[in-house]
């Protein structure tokens, strides 16, 4: 599913934890979320809600444990779910997603421990990434796409970005508005343009059910500039 990081920074947990568990997905065979919680506030990869960088090296360093979105909090499905609501990202509001506010949320505390039902304690959950590494330039990061799955990317925003619906992107107007850092699932071509394909952390409302293609072999706007990603330590999953 396209997770929702609501109105805080957390991008940067989104784009990890969401191509950890790609790749657990496809190693092992089990679909399970892990926490972008745990990732966003625990991790020494960034600052919560202000930003941060790939968490793969905590990941292999720490571990994470699982977790669902904010809406599966109390399910006891996984360990530690997301402790904001989804919102509307650049969209209009809606029932299911009510407008994102209008300042960025603040999240100062680690969690410690799963949800009381969930069955497992926190250390138990935990799973590592055997390794962590970086790739760089459009074969590399295609070959290592189709061999081992998703992986972190991240690019500039500049203002012409946020109301994608559809195509190719390219930037070609407006000021730069910070970084994101997004999943990198697919890559293609349309009407003879390259693409990669790109899942974003605004929910399923945004752009194309919640995905985006970016022009590919030009490093558009640094998205090829430094992919991170890494291998499941699937021995030790039970």
């Amino acid at each position: 599913n396209v997770r929702d990081q609501s109105a805080c920074g957390s991008c940067w947990a989104f784009g990890s934890v969401a191509s950890f568990e790609s790749r657990r997905c496809i190693a092992t065979g089990e679909d399970i979320k892990h926490s972008p919680e745990d990732t966003a506030f625990c991790s020494t990869a960034g600052m919560g809600c202000n930003g941060g960088n790939s968490a793969w090296s905590w990941f292999q360093r720490t571990g994470v444990v699982t977790g669902g979105d904010q809406p599966d909090a109390g399910s006891d499905e996984t360990c530690l779910p997301y402790s904001f609501a989804p919102c509307a990202h650049h969209v209009p509001a809606t029932e299911k997603y009510p407008a994102c506010p209008s300042t960025e949320y603040v999240e100062d505390n680690c969690p410690t421990q799963c949800e009381s039902g969930y069955g497992k304690s926190f250390s138990q959950d935990k799973l590592h990434a055997a390794s962590t590494y970086s790739i760089r330039g459009e074969a590399n990061i295609m070959q290592e796409l189709a061999t081992n799955g998703p992986m972190y990317v991240s690019f500039t925003v500049y203002s012409d970005f946020p109301a994608y619906k559809s195509g190719v992107y390219k930037h070609t107007s407006g000021s730069q508005l910070g970084g994101h850092a997004v999943t990198l699932v697919g890559y293609g071509e349309l009407n003879g343009e390259k693409y990669w394909k790109i899942k974003n952390s605004w929910n399923e409302q945004w752009g194309n059910n919640g995905h985006f293609l970016i022009s590919r072999g030009n490093n558009e706007c640094g998205i090829e500039g430094n992919a991170g990603a890494g291998t499941i330590a699937t021995n030790t999953v039970v």
